[in-house]
């Protein structure tokens, strides 16, 4: 017991709207239903916990997290709730005892028990049709900060699997755990082909119908990793989380899923550590920080991109390396920033070239090519275009580049292209051009899952409005407007829609 009160429980609580002596009772129903029929819980307990700080024992924290979690109509764990013992979260890079913000980093031995459980609750909110995203997102400068030191020291594999006889071990039963045993490469080399099927589905169509699934995939693979396998099995374990727990991350923030998209960001940069592949921790966050880029935090992206970089070691590819200036331009293009903005993109075409592709890309590089790399050129100087119209003409040109160099089964991308190609001609002034472009992106709009095109689309929506009396543009706002769903049109805050 610490004697201060427990303030992330007590905010948390504060939302639910219970009594105290509400929660004791439901926190008693729920651990008998999760098969701890003795536990017993009184008021008095529960002002504890609150005001005094005192952690209780295993199940009560998992308890909680499970009835937050259905209460708030989000995901919350026990890091959410301020109840992980001590000694088990990170320490401040000065020494101090407490705990980082958001619980991050969380020792290694947590990194399985966090993913098994945060996946368990997000698979319990599709359960139940409980989609809120009401949690607020961390601030880059809190994550990059925090992960700092952590990221940039070696990973501990002695440490890879949680030890699951160690008393302070929350085992996380009760959310369809995956019975931990011993797996071998064969069933690996299956998760991996896994990974590549629902990553081509999510470039097709979007991340919203497959969210669940790779959820529940990465649920199992958590199960999984609480059994220690030999090493060279147990990394490439990590690297199947890694890339699983991006999916569900990208595939959240696809349908709006803020909160939980960034905690899936971070669960992979752990999880990638953990396998001793730094350039995916990288990646992973360079992820959340082109989220930010799109919900209007450039600073916090920019934050996020300086541990990316630094974090990434010596063993990046030119390529990948290529691909990480491209996201810290465009959140340089979104303050402004023209000159740093070129720069950042001359360097980006420098190392992409330079890549003489004699080392084959890992798994998740592949899908950053030509094309890919021209529609975020193109993305960056459509946001300069904003401050600078006369980019509208070098946004273009890239567009057209990224449109006539996209693979087939590309085709959310090919949607962002055209969508940053009209707004780049509405920018130019251009509106017949933009028009055409324009509907090119509605006709794909309808097979496609995606909430990031609909934000996108609203923002050249709000371009079209100085042309709006036009007959072709005014047809064209109607037409978007049928196509949107319903209060769609409304701005989400921010800047989202520039992303």
């Amino acid at each position: 017991m610490s004697g201060q009160p427990n303030t992330r429980l007590s905010d948390l609580f504060g939302l639910a709207g219970w009594s105290k002596g509400e929660l004791a009772r439901l926190v008693n129903r729920q651990a008998a239903a999760m098969g701890h029929p003795q536990l017993a819980t009184d008021t008095s307990r529960v002002r504890r916990w609150i005001d005094m700080g005192e952690v209780p024992r295993d199940p009560v924290p998992r308890v909680l997290a499970a009835l937050f979690t259905e209460r708030l109509g989000r995901v919350v764990t026990i890091e959410d709730l301020g109840l992980v013992r001590r000694g088990r979260a990170g320490r401040r890079q000065d020494g101090g005892g407490a705990e980082h913000p958001d619980g991050v980093p969380w020792a290694p031995e947590r990194t399985a028990a966090v993913l098994t459980e945060f996946t368990g609750m997000d698979l319990m909110l599709n359960r139940r049709g409980l989609v809120g995203a009401g949690a607020a997102l961390a601030a880059g400068s809190t994550l990059s900060s925090s992960m700092h030191d952590w990221l940039h020291s070696d990973p501990a594999l002695a440490a890879d699997a949680p030890d699951i006889d160690h008393p302070l071990h929350a085992d996380p039963a009760g959310f369809d755990r995956y019975e931990a045993a011993p797996i071998g490469s064969q069933e690996i080399e299956e998760l991996e082909r896994s990974v590549e099927v629902f990553r081509a589905w999510d470039a097709a169509r979007g991340g919203g119908l497959q969210r669940k699934a790779v959820v529940g995939q990465l649920n199992e693979v958590g199960g999984m990793l609480s059994y220690r396998h030999p090493d060279h099995l147990q990394r490439r374990l990590w690297g199947v989380a890694a890339n699983l727990a991006v999916l569900a991350g990208w595939m959240s923030h696809d349908v709006g899923l803020e909160p939980t998209a960034q905690k899936y960001f971070v669960i992979a940069a752990h999880a990638a550590r953990e396998g001793g592949d730094r350039p995916r921790a990288g990646e992973a966050l360079s992820r959340a920080a082109r989220q930010m880029v799109h919900l209007g935090r450039p600073d916090d992206a920019l934050d996020l991109m300086k541990l990316a970089k630094s974090g990434s070691g010596d063993e990046v590819l030119p390529r990948t390396r290529a691909m990480l200036c491209t996201i810290e331009a465009w959140a340089q293009a979104s303050m402004g920033k023209a000159q740093a903005m070129r720069r950042t993109l001359g360097e980006a075409e420098e190392l992409f070239v330079s890549d003489r592709s004699d080392v084959p890309p890992p798994s998740w590089m592949q899908l950053f090519d030509e094309a890919d790399m021209h529609g975020m050129q193109a993305l960056a100087y459509r946001t300069l275009a904003e401050h600078d119209p006369d980019a509208a003409a070098v946004a273009q040109r890239h567009a057209k580049e990224a449109l006539a160099l996209r693979a087939k089964g590309r085709d959310r991308s090919k949607i962002f292209d055209h969508i940053s190609l009209a707004s780049a001609c509405f920018i130019a002034d251009d509106p017949e051009q933009a028009d055409r472009y324009a509907r090119l992106a509605l006709t794909s709009m309808g097979s496609n899952s995606s909430h990031r095109t609909w934000d996108r689309l609203r923002e050249m929506y709000r371009l079209t409005g100085q042309y709006s009396s036009y007959p072709k543009i005014h047809d064209l706002r109607e037409e978007i407007k049928l196509s949107m769903p319903r209060n769609a049109l409304k701005s989400r805050g921010g800047n989202s829609a520039r992303a």
